[in-house]
């Protein structure tokens, strides 16, 4: 009980967005949910993140994670040999890993983690064990 049931994000462009949430949350083991014209969701156990087009009369104000809000979303890696190997995926694809003069130690001498953006520049983190 009080586990998160499921998160749902607008994106600005759901395509780009569905795209890019579709290849990092299958890596993680996440599998295709649900899906419709305005939006798409991914499911790990009972848990599930939903993306939605934004309507356009609200893409005027992008995204900022410094504004009240979501900051980033923390996803748990299964080993530090994962997050090498995500590091060099989102890299390949011509993500900004963020922190890099830190990566892969940017949260602490001890916490092992990849910090990145997705395309509407929401932080995501991926920490290992």
């Amino acid at each position: 009980m009080g586990l998160l049931h499921h998160i749902e994000i607008y994106v600005s462009d759901l395509k780009r967005s569905a795209e890019f949430w579709g290849w990092f949350l299958s890596e993680l083991g996440y599998t295709p949910y649900q899906q419709w014209e305005e939006g798409r969701s991914w499911k790990l156990g009972d848990t599930y993140l939903v993306f939605v087009q934004a309507k356009e009369k609200h893409l005027d104000v992008p995204y900022n994670r410094c504004r009240v809000g979501l900051n980033h979303l923390a996803f748990h890696a299964i080993s530090r040999e994962q997050v090498d190997e995500l590091t060099v995926k989102v890299r390949s694809k011509g993500m900004n890993v963020l922190y890099q003069d830190k990566h892969p130690f940017a949260g602490g001498e001890n916490y092992y983690a990849l910090f990145f953006e997705d395309p509407d520049r929401i932080k995501v983190e991926l920490v290992a064990p």
